[in-house]
């Protein structure tokens, strides 16, 4: 299992595709490459101290083992963003979690980040008087 350990891996990670899956969330980008799939980890400091976070993340790291084999594609980069249910989660169905979530980036059912508004063209308009019913 190769793994994401730079910060700029992970966020064009994070702004790629996303899937919610249970108690994670999935994160994924194309490198474009035929390379094996890499991983990446995150558990923020809200959901319980070191030890905590390190036994989520020991129990990540097994289930991707077990499933990146059969979901995980070559040229792809997986980020998994835990939550505190990732400690409690009988591990089959963490396992079954990765590979859904895996399955849903893949898919035609994801979720990619919303593009920025235009802030500047409803702030002009609103500079002029107008509100935002005349627009």
């Amino acid at each position: 299992m190769h793994r994401i350990v730079k910060r700029k891996d992970f966020l064009a990670a994070a702004s790629g595709l996303r899937a919610n899956s249970g108690p994670l969330l999935m994160q994924g980008r194309d490198r474009a490459d035929d390379t094996a799939p890499r991983i990446g980890l995150t558990v923020t400091k809200k959901h319980g101290n070191a030890v905590v976070r390190n036994r989520i993340r020991r129990r990540l790291r097994a289930a991707v083992r077990d499933a990146l084999p059969r979901a995980g594609k070559d040229g792809f980069d997986y980020v998994i963003v835990a939550r505190r249910a990732a400690l409690g989660t009988p591990f089959t169905d963490l396992v079954k979690d990765i590979e859904r979530g895996i399955a849903r980036l893949h898919s035609g059912s994801r979720r990619t980040p919303k593009p920025a508004r235009d802030h500047a063209a409803r702030d002009s308009a609103r500079a002029d008087g107008e509100t935002l019913h005349d627009q």
